[in-house]
């Protein structure tokens, strides 16, 4: 039997047992209070410190990339707010195999594809999975929910002309930085300053909160060009029909405002979409009326009838025997059509005579016809800014021999892109001045220089006139209603070192009204293949149907120009040798 004492013993232990624990308890719960107190009071900055490390963090807010509007103010670019998609493969694990299906289906990722880019991208934080979706896909792939997959926004630029501005406007890249043409030129001006923003993230690094605004984005600037898209549009159309049907590998279109250099129009075939990156070949975005070059050839015949007036060395009622047909320098030929036998300046560029501008040519200092060139631009960046913009090429006159000089006349010998080619028109266009051209609106001018006087340009667009008439080059470059002057080329391309005779350049560069200019345009079709290959035949249609609707769009009354009479300028049909 237990006795009384031992009853008592164990009754004391099992209290002191009790005493001992509640003790315990009593010092943890002491212990806990205290780290509570601690971590509440006295360590509170430290560890609100350690939270947001985890927690809240700094994150770039996109800026609004600038418009680019025409000179009317119509949009041909603009960004528009898209989602992309990304994923985080640190945080994805046990995604039901349905929903990755899904994903895949909506971003239209191949079967499988996020499961290995899961595997191949284990030490990552950050994979794109697809850039720039629409709204509604954004949505879709956000009610998967899917674990580690996230979206953020961008901006995705968008070109509501397509095709029409492709070349003039270029194109961004997926970051929305310009890459080529004027989203290129003007990218410091149109690409804005991203901003900065304080959120707050759940522990999948899910944006639960903002917190604040840090810097606030900077929206690029809007850059206005001096484009009118309706005109564009037309030049467009055209070109594009032309090409076409006359089968051409190529061709280019550039129209310009006679009295302020404005670029109105600049077109290219073959063209390409900027809204369609699938397919963007160099060979298509290259924007050739900028940055190919090619040699002018009789299109430069009425600065070389103007140098020699201006400079004395013929004089209004000059004439030149271009029989038999030829002319012989040293060992070498210069041959025209036929034997024009002889003709007055203004039957020169009427027929347009090698023989004749080439003699003309021969009696002018190499030094002073070179001089002349130089001063309309030849050999120099027409200065529009325009990347990759070409500068061509003019033979240095203390290297030119007799023919080199002579070839130079009808455009030989050097080299020019067509928007070269369309300002060196604008000096005959605006009674001699020659303008600078922009791509920027603008109401003057006021870089433009003298180089011929306004009598000798009033004078070699009248002779000009002639050119369009029925027994000129260029009688389908016509306007009714509207006084033209223009000059045809028709030049033959170099392939392997040697000028071909079945391979060529037709050319047409016209201004219009010629006794108040307005516009001036130059068009190049290259290699025609369907049988025409005349400048006047292929290229003048192209001006003469592109202006007679671009001169009702700027509102220029056709009855003003009907009722003029020609001024009978240089007229030497009345000659009898």
């Amino acid at each position: 039997m237990i006795s009384s004492y031992q009853k008592t013993e164990r009754l004391t232990g099992s209290t002191q047992r009790r005493q001992i624990l509640c003790g315990v308890m009593f010092c943890g719960m002491l212990i806990l209070l205290g780290k509570a107190i601690s971590l509440q009071v006295l360590e509170k900055d430290f560890l609100k410190h350690q939270g947001d490390i985890r927690h809240i963090v700094d994150v770039n807010v996109s800026a609004y990339r600038g418009k680019i509007v025409d000179r009317n103010g119509e949009p041909l670019a603009i960004s528009t707010p898209v989602k992309s998609v990304w994923v985080n493969p640190k945080q994805v694990s046990d995604v039901a195999s349905q929903h990755i299906t899904a994903l895949e289906s909506l971003l239209k990722l191949p079967q499988g594809k996020f499961t290995k880019i899961i595997e191949k991208n284990t030490d990552k934080h950050f994979v794109y999975l697809k850039r720039h979706v629409s709204p509604v896909v954004a949505a879709q792939v956000k009610a998967l929910k899917i674990t580690g997959v996230h979206l953020d926004r961008e901006f995705k630029r968008f070109y509501p002309s397509g095709e029409i501005t492709g070349h003039l406007l270029g194109f961004t890249d997926i970051d929305d930085i310009g890459q080529e043409g004027l989203e290129l030129a003007f990218e410091k001006v149109l690409r804005g300053v991203p901003g900065k923003k304080r959120v707050m993230r759940d522990g999948k690094k899910n944006v639960i909160a903002d917190i604040e605004e840090i810097s606030s984005p900077v929206p690029g600037r809007d850059l206005q060009i001096s484009i009118d898209s309706r005109l564009q549009y037309l030049a467009y159309r055209e070109l594009k029909a032309a090409v076409k049907s006359h089968q051409a590998s190529s061709g280019s279109l550039v129209m310009l405002d006679a009295k302020t250099g404005e670029v109105l129009a600049v077109v290219n075939q073959p063209s390409f979409n900027p809204n369609d990156r699938g397919d963007l070949q160099g060979y298509r975005y290259r924007n050739r009326a900028m940055t190919d070059v090619f040699e002018p050839g009789s299109t430069v015949k009425p600065f070389l009838i103007a140098s020699a007036l201006d400079g004395g060395y013929v004089s209004a009622n000059d004439v030149v025997d271009t029989s038999p047909g030829y002319y012989r320098i040293g060992r070498n030929v210069v041959r025209d059509f036929r034997n024009y036998g002889v003709l007055g300046l203004t039957d020169i560029l009427k027929k347009s005579s090698n023989v004749a501008v080439s003699k003309i040519a021969n009696e002018m200092p190499a030094e002073a016809m070179w001089g002349f060139y130089n001063r309309l631009g030849m050999g120099q960046s027409a200065g529009v800014g325009f990347p990759g913009e070409a500068s061509g090429t003019l033979i240095d006159y203390q290297y030119m021999n007799d023919f080199e000089q002579a070839t130079l006349s009808f455009g030989y010998g050097v080299s020019m892109s067509v928007i070269q080619l369309a300002r060196a028109y604008t000096a005959l266009a605006d009674d001699g001045l020659l303008h600078s051209v922009t791509l920027l609106k603008r109401d003057y001018d006021q870089d433009s220089q003298r180089v011929f006087t306004p009598k000798t340009a009033s004078n070699i667009r009248a002779m000009l006139e002639h050119v369009v008439e029925k027994d000129g080059t260029a009688y389908k470059a016509r306007v009714a209603g509207y006084s033209v002057a223009g000059k045809t080329g028709t030049v033959k391309k170099i392939i392997n070192g040697s000028y071909s005779n079945e391979q060529y350049l037709s050319l047409f560069v016209g201004i219009i009204p010629a006794q108040d200019p307005r516009l001036v345009m130059a068009v190049l079709i290259d290699e025609p293949t369907a049988g025409d290959y005349y400048g006047g035949v292929v290229a003048g249609p192209v001006f003469s149907k592109v202006m007679s609707r671009s001169m009702r769009i700027l509102g220029v009354d056709p009855s003003f120009y009907q009722d003029q009479k020609k001024p009978l300028v240089l007229a030497s049909q009345g000659y009898k040798p």
